[in-house]
């Protein structure tokens, strides 16, 4: 049976120390020492690693190529030297330099500490750690192999270091890479994206850098930036994606919060979420936004596998629940907006899954907390639901898309592991595997429009246009447009498949009216020459002449012959951002 969680009373366990004069038990994150000890371990390997390669390229593979060839490189970028070059060149030096980079990351971990409303404690130590542990690595390095730096004529003075690696490129591919992961996975707009290619561009440019002024060989700015790059993947796999490092239970939680999921809610707030995506530090987190917004009693309830949060929604509704928010992936918000469907009572979404789909859409940060003061802040509207079902597959509404064929059967591929390692690109790595995927035969009904017969690879049924990495995959599908879309992908050969991509990433215009199509079309009205196809309808029916893998919002449901999906108008109550209405 579902439970709700309470938070730990003070001393249920242990009698914490209490900081002088403040009446607070002083804690740590719990799983710190854990989180440290795998970090140091995997820094260890990491230094054996760079040093192995170091005495390699000294020793025994001095003489093979492509190290054969650094001196001539050397030398290339020193005849090419130039006035204005060797100023730029001393601007992406110090780019790297020691002060610098010590610097700029004391700036960034404040700025993310001090300025956003709820503090970027994990983004921020983050960043201080895997600068600090790429500097320690590059000491270990220069103790262990020594190796002189290029006989050109050097434009700064020699540190008393081995040129292997180099450590400006190493420090700047810790610290810019790292606010390139930072921007990218927490800031919003188009801009981060364009703010995070430039980030990562300054490594590289620095590494340019140190070779155009002959500090070192290209295989030491290869080595600095494999060095910088494995402390981001260690110390982000550790405290970005793992979770294991958590916050403390609070001494002083808030009133009326322990209860079950039987029991009658004695506030007006439940919180439903998925304990394997929601930690109970992101709990505490929206505890405080909740608490800041006058929810004073919320009431936080797990989903189960038996229950993925129908249920519980259901049952919060009925025990007079006015607000539900959701925490979890796109399968977990699916089952609640089920059963919320013309409930009338507001959905307030906060991502916490790998593809968050209908968060992405509706505009919502992808950081918990954030999502969250986002929706609060924001006023209710209505958007739309698909009703679908199917052969083995009961009536049932889906919040962003449902679909067969190529991209259900990459769902299935994909391992729980892979998501919780890398996020969504696990999904196209299990794509690869799929992309031989036999095409399919169907027949499809849309509204009152004769049928249709097609082939295809994959076809999709959408609320909602947009997946991950911003890629827009049908530009007319709208939350709350009372209509629903479908995209028919049929791409044959290389060709086919270069057809779709181009038809895709332009995009096509929107439209309102129900069976209108949009195709790529052939000149001979060869409907085999056409990758892509677009549909917008109130009602489709889709036969499969053979069996096919089905999904409904990133959860695999069974492979079928029949799909009918309908759209529900206006059916889910959601707070959003009043910029979105």
């Amino acid at each position: 049976m579902p439970t709700a969680v309470p938070e730990r009373p003070a001393g249920l366990s242990r009698a914490p120390s209490v900081e002088a004069g403040s009446g607070r038990p002083a804690t740590l994150p719990r799983g710190l020492g854990r989180t440290g000890a795998r970090i140091a371990v995997l820094t260890l390997c990491q230094a054996g690693l760079l040093v192995g390669l170091g005495l390699l390229i000294t020793g025994p593979a001095r003489h093979l190529w492509p190290l054969t060839v650094e001196d001539r490189l050397d030398e290339a970028f020193e005849r090419g030297r130039t006035g204005t070059l060797t100023t730029l060149s001393f601007i992406g030096s110090e780019a790297g330099n020691t002060l610098t980079v010590i610097t700029l990351t004391l700036a960034a971990c404040l700025i993310l500490v001090l300025m956003p409303r709820l503090p970027m404690w994990r983004q921020a130590a983050f960043l201080a750690v895997a600068v600090s542990l790429q500097a320690l690595v590059f000491l270990a390095i220069t103790l262990s192999v020594d190796r002189h730096r290029p006989d050109v004529d050097r434009l700064d003075a020699s540190p008393p270091t081995s040129s292997y690696t180099s450590g400006h490129t190493g420090a700047a591919t810790a610290l810019y890479a790292g606010l390139a992961v930072v921007v990218l996975s927490r800031g919003r707009g188009p801009w981060r994206r364009v703010v995070g290619v430039l980030l990562l561009l300054v490594p590289l440019l620095v590494g340019v850098a140190r070779l155009y002024r002959g500090m070192h060989h290209p295989s030491d700015v290869v080595g600095g930036l494999v060095n910088g790059g494995l402390s981001l993947l260690i110390v982000g796999r550790a405290l970005l994606t793992d979770r294991t490092v958590t916050a403390p239970p609070r001494e002083d939680p808030p009133p009326a919060t322990e209860a079950t999921g039987a029991e009658r809610h004695h506030g007006t707030t439940a919180v439903i979420f998925n304990p394997t995506v929601t930690d109970e530090a992101t709990r505490v987190s929206l505890r405080r936004v909740l608490d800041h917004h006058g929810h004073r009693a919320p009431v936080f309830i797990e989903t189960t596998r038996d229950d993925p949060g129908g249920g519980q929604a259901a049952r919060a509704v009925r025990d007079g629940a006015t607000l539900v928010v959701v925490c979890g992936g796109d399968g977990t918000v699916r089952t609640v907006a089920d059963a919320l469907a013309g409930s009338g009572v507001p959905l307030a979404v906060v991502p916490c899954g790998t593809g968050n789909l209908l968060a992405r859409n509706l505009g919502l940060p992808l950081s918990p907390a954030e999502a969250l003061e986002a929706a609060l802040r924001g006023t209710s509207h209505p958007l739309d639901l698909g009703h679908i079902e199917g052969d083995g597959l009961p009536a049932t509404h889906f919040a962003a898309m449902s679909g067969a064929g190529l991209d259900a059967a990459m769902i299935e591929h994909t391992d729980d592991r892979a998501k919780s390692a890398v996020g969504w690109p696990a999904y196209l790595l299990a794509g690869v595997s799929t992309l031989r995927t036999p095409r399919m035969g169907l027949t499809l009904r849309l509204d009152d429009a004769p049928a249709l017969r097609r082939t295809a690879r994959m076809v999709l049924v959408a609320n909602v246009g947009t997946v991950q990495g911003g890629l827009t995959l049908l530009p007319s599908a709208r939350p709350d447009d009372g209509h629903l879309d479908l995209l028919v992908l049929d791409p044959r050969g290389p060709g086919g498949w270069l057809r779709a991509i181009g038809t895709l990433l332009r995009g096509r215009s929107r439209t309102h009216r129900p069976g209108t199509v949009h195709t790529l079309a052939t000149p001979d009205g060869d409907r085999k020459g056409v990758p892509v196809e677009f549909f917008t309808f109130r009602r489709a029916e889709l036969a499969f002449d053979a069996p096919q893998s089905r999904e409904l919002d990133g959860d695999p449901v069974g492979r079928g012959r029949r799909l009918t999906a309908e759209v529900r108008p206006g059916a889910l109550t959601v707070l959003l951002p009043s910029r979105e209405k």
